[in-house]
């Protein structure tokens, strides 16, 4: 578990959240994983963008995606196969452009 607030710690943070969520799903892994950052904002902050952004990954990541799963199954809707392509696709870019993001700001304002 990435215990610093640099870039790298960041990331990993981010990517563990998001791997988790697609484990178990958002909810189950915020709450595994809040406690052991607790007392780092930055650090709590690059696992609640993992957790939020990760599940895009998969249908189980979250809620919001079961939901979208069964609006897929609506006739003149996208197919799943879409669903996944379009997540694979964009999920790790947006999760590290976010915690370049997070990390970035904190930089400039002295976090």
């Amino acid at each position: 578990m990435p215990d610093g607030t640099g870039l790298l710690d960041l990331i990993g943070l981010a990517l563990l959240g998001g791997l988790l969520a697609n484990i178990v799903n958002n909810i189950p892994a915020t709450l595994a994983l809040l406690p052991l950052v607790a007392a780092s904002p930055l650090s709590l902050l690059a696992v609640l963008i993992g957790v939020n952004v990760g599940p895009n990954l998969t249908f189980v990541g979250s809620l919001a995606t079961l939901l979208w799963r069964r609006q897929l199954a609506e006739p003149d809707h996208q197919s799943a196969r879409t669903f996944h392509l379009l997540g694979a696709l964009s999920t790790l870019p947006i999760l590290l452009a976010a915690t370049v993001a997070l990390w970035a700001s904190a930089a400039m304002i002295g976090g």
